[in-house]
Protein backbone atom coordinates (compact mmCIF):
# COMPACT_ATOMS: atom_id res chain seq x y z
CA UNK A 1 0.00 0.00 0.00
CA UNK A 2 0.73 3.31 -0.64
CA UNK A 3 2.04 5.29 2.12
CA UNK A 4 0.28 8.38 2.30
CA UNK A 5 2.15 9.94 5.31
CA UNK A 6 4.78 8.96 7.65
CA UNK A 7 6.48 9.56 11.36
CA UNK A 8 9.66 8.63 13.18
CA UNK A 9 10.45 8.88 16.81
CA UNK A 10 13.08 7.48 19.23
CA UNK A 11 12.94 8.23 22.46
CA UNK A 12 15.09 6.28 25.97
CA UNK A 13 13.68 3.02 27.02
CA UNK A 14 12.45 4.86 29.96
CA UNK A 15 8.80 4.19 32.17
CA UNK A 16 7.96 8.00 31.33
CA UNK A 17 8.45 8.10 27.82
CA UNK A 18 5.74 4.77 27.22
CA UNK A 19 2.78 7.73 28.05
CA UNK A 20 4.67 10.04 25.61
CA UNK A 21 4.96 7.50 22.77
CA UNK A 22 1.69 6.41 22.79
CA UNK A 23 0.15 9.92 22.80
CA UNK A 24 2.41 11.16 20.32
CA UNK A 25 1.28 7.87 17.89
CA UNK A 26 -2.73 9.11 18.61
CA UNK A 27 -2.35 12.26 17.95
CA UNK A 28 -0.64 11.41 14.23
CA UNK A 29 -3.21 9.23 13.35
CA UNK A 30 -5.92 12.26 14.84
CA UNK A 31 -5.47 12.69 10.83
CA UNK A 32 -7.95 10.41 10.06
CA UNK A 33 -10.39 11.40 12.43
CA UNK A 34 -10.06 7.55 14.05
CA UNK A 35 -13.44 6.93 16.84
CA UNK A 36 -12.91 7.04 20.58
CA UNK A 37 -12.28 3.70 20.10
CA UNK A 38 -9.90 3.20 17.35
CA UNK A 39 -7.91 5.73 19.11
CA UNK A 40 -8.11 3.92 22.55
CA UNK A 41 -7.01 0.39 20.70
CA UNK A 42 -4.20 2.12 19.17
CA UNK A 43 -2.87 3.63 22.15
CA UNK A 44 -3.26 0.58 23.97
CA UNK A 45 -1.87 -1.16 21.49
CA UNK A 46 1.19 1.03 21.46
CA UNK A 47 1.27 0.97 24.94
CA UNK A 48 2.06 -2.37 25.72
CA UNK A 49 4.67 -2.49 22.52
CA UNK A 50 6.94 -0.06 23.96
CA UNK A 51 6.17 -1.59 28.04
CA UNK A 52 7.77 -4.80 26.20
CA UNK A 53 10.90 -3.02 25.11
CA UNK A 54 11.26 -1.56 28.25
CA UNK A 55 10.92 -4.24 30.65
CA UNK A 56 11.76 -6.99 28.76
CA UNK A 57 14.25 -6.08 25.74
CA UNK A 58 16.49 -3.36 27.22
CA UNK A 59 16.17 -5.17 30.97
CA UNK A 60 17.00 -1.94 33.14
CA UNK A 61 19.54 -0.72 30.94
CA UNK A 62 18.51 2.70 29.09
CA UNK A 63 18.56 2.40 25.08
CA UNK A 64 16.74 3.51 22.31
CA UNK A 65 13.21 2.67 20.96
CA UNK A 66 12.12 3.23 17.66
CA UNK A 67 8.72 3.85 16.47
CA UNK A 68 7.64 4.72 12.81
CA UNK A 69 3.96 5.20 12.17
CA UNK A 70 2.66 5.40 8.42
CA UNK A 71 -0.90 6.48 7.26
CA UNK A 72 -1.47 4.06 4.12
CA UNK A 73 -3.89 4.62 1.73
CA UNK A 74 -7.83 2.76 2.73
CA UNK A 75 -7.58 4.58 6.05
CA UNK A 76 -4.94 1.63 7.25
CA UNK A 77 -2.25 2.43 10.05
CA UNK A 78 0.95 0.48 10.39
CA UNK A 79 2.62 1.47 13.57
CA UNK A 80 6.32 -0.43 13.74
CA UNK A 81 7.89 -0.66 17.49
CA UNK A 82 11.62 -1.45 17.63
CA UNK A 83 14.43 -2.51 19.81
CA UNK A 84 17.75 -3.83 19.56
CA UNK A 85 17.12 -5.55 22.69
CA UNK A 86 18.09 -9.21 23.60
CA UNK A 87 15.57 -10.42 21.20
CA UNK A 88 12.79 -13.45 21.69
CA UNK A 89 13.67 -16.91 21.48
CA UNK A 90 10.50 -18.54 21.12
CA UNK A 91 8.05 -15.70 19.36
CA UNK A 92 5.53 -18.20 18.77
CA UNK A 93 5.68 -18.84 22.44
CA UNK A 94 6.20 -15.27 23.80
CA UNK A 95 2.44 -14.85 21.90
CA UNK A 96 0.63 -17.39 23.88
CA UNK A 97 -1.25 -15.50 26.20
CA UNK A 98 -0.20 -15.40 29.99
CA UNK A 99 3.40 -16.46 29.19
CA UNK A 100 5.64 -14.22 30.56
CA UNK A 101 9.54 -14.56 31.24
CA UNK A 102 9.49 -12.04 34.31
CA UNK A 103 9.71 -14.19 37.70
CA UNK A 104 8.70 -11.61 40.02
CA UNK A 105 4.97 -12.39 39.20
CA UNK A 106 4.24 -8.24 38.54
CA UNK A 107 3.52 -9.65 34.83
CA UNK A 108 0.37 -11.22 33.24
CA UNK A 109 1.91 -12.11 30.09
CA UNK A 110 -1.39 -10.31 28.32
CA UNK A 111 0.94 -8.00 26.34
CA UNK A 112 0.50 -9.40 22.89
CA UNK A 113 -2.87 -10.76 23.60
CA UNK A 114 -3.95 -7.42 23.99
CA UNK A 115 -1.73 -6.24 20.64
CA UNK A 116 -3.53 -8.85 18.72
CA UNK A 117 -7.46 -7.74 20.42
CA UNK A 118 -6.58 -4.07 19.61
CA UNK A 119 -4.92 -4.19 15.74
CA UNK A 120 -6.57 -5.88 12.79
CA UNK A 121 -2.75 -7.51 12.51
CA UNK A 122 0.30 -7.94 14.37
CA UNK A 123 3.59 -9.22 13.11
CA UNK A 124 6.54 -9.87 15.56
CA UNK A 125 10.10 -10.15 14.22
CA UNK A 126 13.10 -11.33 16.48
CA UNK A 127 16.40 -12.37 16.54
CA UNK A 128 17.75 -13.09 19.47
CA UNK A 129 20.35 -10.64 20.69
CA UNK A 130 19.63 -8.06 18.20
CA UNK A 131 15.96 -6.93 18.99
CA UNK A 132 12.99 -7.05 18.09
CA UNK A 133 10.11 -5.31 15.69
CA UNK A 134 6.24 -5.83 16.33
CA UNK A 135 4.36 -4.31 13.67
CA UNK A 136 0.96 -2.97 14.35
CA UNK A 137 -1.99 -2.60 11.70
CA UNK A 138 -5.07 -1.25 11.84
CA UNK A 139 -7.87 0.45 9.76
CA UNK A 140 -9.59 3.49 10.47
CA UNK A 141 -13.07 3.54 9.81
CA UNK A 142 -12.94 7.25 9.42
CA UNK A 143 -15.46 10.15 9.46
CA UNK A 144 -14.24 12.16 6.79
Amino acid sequence: MKVLNRMRLVFDSRSANEGFARTAVAAFVAQLDPTVEEVNDIRTAVSEAVTNCIVHAYQNEIQPIYITACLLQDNWVQIKIRDKGCGIPDVKKAMEPLYTTCTTGERAGLGFALMESMSDRVKVRSTPGKGTTVTLEKRIHSRL
